[in-house]
């Protein structure tokens, strides 16, 4: 099956991608990376990049904004 999104391809490879706030993102390898974002990784299918993603980032609030105070 081909995807049209290439972020749902299962077959895709991607990078993961950190910010400065500490957010992750996962990226099809073939897309230019967007502004802010570094690599984490060479491309890796998606499941061995959603792993990763499951055993080092644990919370969605970005370190950032923690530490403003900001939403509290």
């Amino acid at each position: 099956m081909e995807y049209s999104n290439p972020f749902d391809d299962p077959n895709g490879q991607f990078y993961i991608l950190m910010n400065t706030s500490g957010e992750y993102s996962l990226w099809p390898d073939y897309c230019p990376l967007p502004a802010g974002w570094n690599k984490v990784c060479e491309p890796q299918p998606q499941a061995l990049c959603v792993s990763w993603l499951a055993g080092h980032w644990q919370a969605l609030t970005p370190q950032t904004w923690s530490a403003t105070g900001e939403g509290r």
